[in-house]
């Protein structure tokens, strides 16, 4: 069982950020950086199904500057048995079309059975990136997954809908599955794993050779919302906040007629 999964490097969400001097993005001055969430979730899934079968072989990818190769590590760590690294300073200027064309373009002549991406990415969040992929090389994908299962190439699996319904759904390997939130609980590296990682192949290819798809939109402008009036606590009896609350309203009703 070949697996490619996919991986962003994104900043902690807890940082605290700053619109770059372009006015199209974040400032990556003083961020702390980490694993997208859902990649971590598409991390162990491909491990878990290695480990299941015991069989496989896991290719981790990601797309970015050497300072990535930090956050792949992780990844090797967990499990993954080789990085392969798509060197590119500008990666955050890439659009998710151009994103998932390089993916594609890297997985198109290597037969993997399975692809596995995040959800989505915690910065950019357009949760386009995974199903491109798979329409790009032709093959079924399945997004939001939160239940897997594979045996013998047909894969079982369960999608998050909108209000909290799920859909059960059943494919053929070769696939591509996005993960959500739920589907596992990562797991963290042990000591031995994290210098094991560190003797694993890594291999970075300039993104020049395997971009091949043009950019067809582009982010004009990034700004923070504007900020609302606060709110307003009221304090007292029962009796004084509905006295206090009818006062209020019926000065807003005037305001406003």
């Amino acid at each position: 069982m070949k697996i490619l999964v996919c991986i962003k490097q994104v900043p902690d969400m807890e940082s605290k950020f700053k619109i770059d001097d372009a006015g199209t993005w974040y400032s990556k001055a003083d961020l702390a950086w980490r694993m997208n969430e859902y990649d971590e979730y598409a991390v162990e899934q491909a491990v878990q199904v290695k480990e299941q079968l015991k069989e496989g072989d896991i290719t981790v990818l990601c797309i970015g500057s050497d300072k990535v190769k930090e956050t792949m590590k992780k990844a090797l760590a967990m499990g993954c048995d080789r990085g392969a690294h798509v060197s590119d300073e500008d990666s955050s200027l890439k659009e998710p079309l151009q994103i998932a064309g390089v993916i594609a373009e890297y997985a198109r002549d290597k037969g993997f059975d399975l692809i596995f991406t995040g959800m989505q990415s915690q910065d950019r969040g357009s949760g386009q990136v995974g199903l491109l992929v798979a329409e790009m090389l032709g093959l079924p994908g399945v997004s939001t997954v939160v239940d897997f299962s594979i045996e013998g190439g047909v894969i079982a699996a369960k999608r998050e809908l909108e209000g909290g319904m799920k859909a059960c759904v059943s494919l053929k390997v070769p696939a591509v599955i996005t993960c959500q939130l739920g589907l596992n609980t990562p797991r963290y590296p042990t000591l031995p794993n994290i210098m094991k990682a560190k003797k694993k192949e890594l291999i970075s290819t300039p993104i020049a050779e395997l971009l091949k798809v043009d950019a067809r939109q582009g982010t004009e402008k990034m700004y923070f919302p504007e900020k609302k009036g606060g709110g307003l606590v009221l304090e007292g009896e029962t009796p004084e906040l509905v006295e206090q609350l009818v006062k209020i309203l019926k000065e807003k009703t005037s305001v406003l007629s």
